[in-house]
């Protein structure tokens, strides 16, 4: 079980939503794969890493990630969640989207989940 809401952006997140994220909640505790050396490291490695370490991730991908985080599910091992951004409305209406899910959610609501923004 998670307590506090910490994220991990994946590597290919976008760099101004990353900074835009950051800027409007200063208190929110995100990292980069980059920032921890993660950088080039496999989905599953990079899910497990999360996991490790109570990370939901933010990421882009929204061709393989979420099927090896159901697969995570499915064999009972512990998955943070994923938060899959599609910047299909643009960069400011999907920035809010964001803020708003984090803002408006605890950690327990994301376990075993992939949310997606803008919503499917």
């Amino acid at each position: 079980m998670i307590d506090v809401l910490r994220f991990l952006a994946d590597e290919n997140f976008n760099g101004r939503l990353f900074k835009g994220l950051c800027a409007a909640l200063p208190g929110l505790d995100v990292l980069r794969v980059q920032d921890a050396g993660l950088e080039g490291t496999p989905d599953p490695e990079l899910l497990e890493w999360a996991a490790e370490q109570g990370r939901i991730l933010f990421t882009h991908d929204v061709q393989t990630l979420a099927g090896f985080a159901y697969d995570r599910v499915k064999r009972g091992l512990a998955m943070p969640g994923i938060v899959e951004v599609r910047i299909a409305a643009g960069f400011d209406p999907t920035l809010d989207d964001i803020i708003l899910l984090v803002t408006a959610s605890v950690a327990d609501e994301f376990e075993n989940q992939v949310r997606y923004i803008p919503r499917r």
